[in-house]
């Protein structure tokens, strides 16, 4: 028996597309024998208005299956990426009811002993990092893995748990009878060595290692220095391009050239200050947090990618990885890796024919940290 079955359909028309994902499922189940406790239901931001109705009819279809998941701007499945277009994605496992439990504000996990947890969390929530940080604190292994819904729309993206919910963390805990395993891959490269910050007020960055910061970022750029006012325009678009990685937990074994490991934040550069030779990072700094600006490089994402799944692999052994969540950031999708798909294309190519689903993030959930411009992979793993 193959204890998960995936599913994804696109059409115009939000039932229809549930429709064609139901009937791959339910083919799956007549030849596995599968007897799903628990679904992900994933829909693209278009079908956000509709969630509700989705949930109430898979509901109908797999009676006693509890439901999580969001919408997004882009859905994963398999080997194929669903960017602007009406779609929906499922995945259907059968897990023990007593080792798993979803999770919103309005039925919190509280004291329930989940080793480890997915998360589906509004950017928009005050605190969101303090309350991913409580989160993961509740769990034996202290480590969350899921993402931010993303949207296009005014409106933000929705959560599925057991309900149609928007703001505010949901998901689902997993207890101690249920391994998986995750790993974190960065999409970016560091345009030069790791520094110290030595100067800073609020996001404003004003020294690194000593030196002025917004020096230390035209070097790493091999731009020179800048005086005039056209100077500044006409660096303008390099400026934009770099990003800040910024770490504040020790690392975590040797470090690796040339790319980051899951300790270090990317963040966007926000802001410059000419007079004050400061950079604005979009996210509180403290001296003795160490920083590196870097930019989003593909040929580094995809090798890093391919590293994750062979990890994971490697980690697996001999067991069977039964079916896995991919969440990668919403600007790492599609021309970032060459094509359209071509990063759902990567993970099932090195971690093989899993059953997989998952969503394009504005924003990724690690440890118990939220990332950016990352991918994160978690495979359930047999005995």
């Amino acid at each position: 028996m193959k204890p998960f079955a995936t599913a994804h359909a696109t059409h115009p028309q939000p039932q229809m597309a549930l429709a064609l994902a139901a009937a791959q499922i339910d083919a799956q189940r007549a030849s596995s024998g599968l007897r799903p406790t628990l679904g992900w239901l994933y829909l693209s931001d278009a079908f956000a208005p509709a969630a509700e109705a989705l949930l109430d009819e898979a509901r109908q279809r797999w009676p006693g299956v509890a439901w999580v998941g969001c919408s997004a701007v882009g859905l994963i499945a398999e080997d194929a990426e669903y960017f602007g277009e009406p779609a929906v994605a499922l995945l259907l496992a059968e897990l023990p009811t007593d080792q798993f439990r979803v999770f919103s504000g309005a039925a919190p996990l509280g004291r329930w002993p989940a080793q480890m947890a997915q998360v589906h969390a509004d950017a928009a929530q005050p605190d969101l990092v303090e309350l991913l940080g409580e989160l993961a604190g509740k769990t034996a292994d202290g480590y969350l893995f899921g993402g931010l819904p993303s949207s296009v729309r005014p409106e933000r993206g929705v959560q599925i748990a057991e309900g149609v919910w928007s703001g505010g963390l949901s998901g689902v805990g997993f207890g101690p009878g249920i391994e998986i395993l995750s790993r974190v891959s960065q999409g970016c490269q560091p345009l030069g060595r790791e520094r110290e910050v030595s100067d800073c007020e609020g996001n404003l960055l004003l020294g690194l290692d000593g030196e002025p910061a917004l020096d230390l970022l035209l070097q790493d750029l091999a731009l020179p220095v800048l005086t005039e006012a056209s100077e500044w325009r006409e660096a303008l678009p390099r400026l934009r391009q770099a990003l800040a990685g910024l770490r504040r937990a020790p690392l975590s074994g040797t470090p690796r050239p040339h790319a980051f490991g899951d300790e270090v934040m990317v963040r966007h550069l926000v802001g410059i200050d000419p007079a004050r030779h400061g950079v604005a990072v979009g996210e509180g700094l403290r001296r003795g947090d160490h920083l590196s600006f870097c930019q989003r490089n593909r040929e580094a994402a995809r090798r890093d990618l391919v590293r994750i799944c062979s990890e994971l692999r490697e980690a697996a052994g001999e067991r069977p990885m039964q079916g896995a969540i991919y969440v990668s950031c919403a600007g790492r999708g599609g021309p970032h890796f060459g094509s359209p798909s071509a990063e759902a294309r990567i993970v099932r190519h090195a971690l093989g024919e899993v059953p997989l689903v998952g969503f394009f993030a504005g924003g990724e959930i690690a440890h118990d940290q939220l990332y950016g411009y990352t991918g994160v992979l978690s495979v359930f793993v047999g005995s």
